[in-house]
């Protein structure tokens, strides 16, 4: 008489020592991007402030919270290709979760939107000079940004947040 081996269980999710680095790149992407919205931006464009008045005008105070996400651009891409390796994977070996597939989406989305088409359109409403700032085009494209970075955050904390819920849970 035949023994029947039982299959193994197929991996769903990746690797256990890649959620670590995954978890981690996610969480300080999260932290920086926080940092930078709420607490070096509103620094930066109230320097009038701490500084006392007429030092930095509103198009320097802008010119310098730029280079700050120029720079925190590429954490962003970064982190947004990892996302869709992973949840790829995820999605391509059925370990699928509505809530994460649609986080994932609108952070992936929401992100490169940021890095690949607003903040290159703001350099180069920068590049004009100061009078930008009064321009409409400018305020209108400067404000819906912001609104696509602040999606992108509140994304990012869901689509952490549900890895942290379900591990628990």
């Amino acid at each position: 008489m035949q023994t029947v081996k039982p299959k193994p269980d197929i991996e769903l999710s990746i690797p256990k020592k890649m959620w670590i680095p995954y978890l981690m790149l996610l969480g300080i992407t999260l932290g920086a991007s926080l940092c930078a919205g709420a607490v070096v931006a509103p620094v930066i464009f109230h320097a009038d402030d701490i500084l006392g008045g007429g030092i930095l005008g509103h198009f320097q105070e802008g010119l310098i919270m730029t280079q700050i996400f120029l720079k925190m651009n590429w954490l962003v891409n970064i982190t947004c290709v990892v996302i869709i390796v992973v949840e790829g994977y995820h999605f391509i070996r059925f370990y699928r979760d509505r809530i994460t597939f649609f986080s994932a989406f609108v952070t992936v989305w929401t992100g490169f939107m940021f890095t690949l088409y607003y903040t290159p359109q703001i350099v180069e409403f920068q590049r004009q000079g100061e009078s930008i700032v009064e321009n409409e085009l400018f305020q209108k494209a400067h404000m819906a940004s912001e609104w696509d970075f602040k999606i992108f955050v509140v994304a990012l904390a869901i689509l952490l947040g549900r890895y942290f819920y379900r591990k628990i849970v």
